[in-house]
């Protein structure tokens, strides 16, 4: 099956479905001066045993969008419920049989009449946009070496940690230009107590002698989908608690395992950091058995894990 141009992709925009090529924004948007936009990443897996797509804990996503939308009051104009029938119908009418990343985002859009020129939150209007496009794995089976980036994590009291605030990601765009430069694959940030936070935009796990811990919500980080995903599922399947807890930056270097999780990269190993190589510089057992169980259950191949997906059935 051909996979069309962008321009001809189907996408949700203000309450209809059109061409992507068809959907406009002004050039006085606010969300591009201001950064004033809230947005998820959301994956759907196809399944050719089961012929459809799973998609995968899209509620979650979205009620974290409509908490990262209050934040900044911006009206999605649907509850949680519809966007998630929405994000299906897209599906549908993209009809890719093959895994796809889907990009919901939400922003202010223009003054209200009346209301006084500048940064403001009140009297602005409101728009969405869902995308959705063909996407696979990315991340390089090996593992990734990643770096300590010099660029701090920006704290919750200068800008809300927990919410996808679209303005916050120039942050990890100047660590991951940074990271490129050196030659690393992603970056690590600290918070500002000098604590380890999180990726460039996943959530990171260490294991050493059998114990596993995570830098806790009171570290800065973006509390994600995937990582209360994993949590649950180490605990399940490998009958580990882990920690949530204040790591320190030596202990990267010092761990058997280190490993990132999110949407996007899923769950993928870190072989190295700043030159250390991190256990014996490659996957480790737990990524590895974690990794394989993730990767059959995002596609409907365990029964048991079958309520975190959506199932979308394409026409044809």
């Amino acid at each position: 099956m051909s996979v069309p141009a962008p321009q001809d992709r189907v996408i949700y925009h203000d309450g209809a479905f059109c061409r992507e090529g068809d959907a406009a924004l002004s050039v006085g948007t606010q969300a591009l001066h201001y950064g004033t936009g809230v947005f998820e990443g959301i994956r759907a897996y196809w399944s050719a045993e089961h012929d459809r797509l799973w998609l995968l804990k899209a509620a979650e996503h979205y009620r974290r969008m409509a908490d990262s939308a209050r934040l900044l009051r911006i009206d999605l104009g649907h509850t949680v419920d519809e966007l998630v029938d929405v994000s299906a119908e897209l599906l549908r009418r993209l009809g890719h049989r093959g895994d796809v990343y889907l990009r919901p985002l939400a922003s202010k859009r223009a003054l209200e009449p009346g209301t006084r020129f500048g940064v403001r939150l009140r009297g602005v209007t409101s728009g969405l946009t869902i995308q959705a496009l063909p996407m696979g794995d990315y991340m390089p089976e090996r593992g990734l070496r990643c770096t300590v980036t010099s660029w701090r994590r920006i704290p919750d009291s200068s800008l809300p940690s927990r919410a996808k605030v679209t303005g916050g990601y120039v942050n990890n765009a100047l660590a991951m230009d940074e990271a490129a430069a050196a030659g690393y694959d992603d970056v690590i940030f600290l918070n500002q107590r000098g604590d380890v936070a999180e990726a460039s935009t996943a959530n990171l796990f260490l294991v050493r002698d059998g114990r596993a811990a995570t830098p806790g919500t009171d570290a800065d980080i973006l509390p994600g989908i995937t990582r209360a995903a994993v949590l649950e599922l180490l605990a399940a399947e490998a009958g580990i608690r882990v920690q949530e807890r204040a790591v320190a930056r030596s202990e990267l270097y010092t761990a058997d395992e280190v490993f990132l999780v999110g949407t996007g990269c899923q769950v993928v190993p870190v072989t190295e950091i700043d030159g250390h190589p991190v256990g014996s510089g490659a996957p480790g057992p737990l990524t590895e058995k974690l990794r394989s169980l993730y990767g059959r259950l995002v596609r409907g191949a365990e029964p048991r894990y079958r309520s975190w997906l959506t199932p979308v059935r394409l026409d044809g």
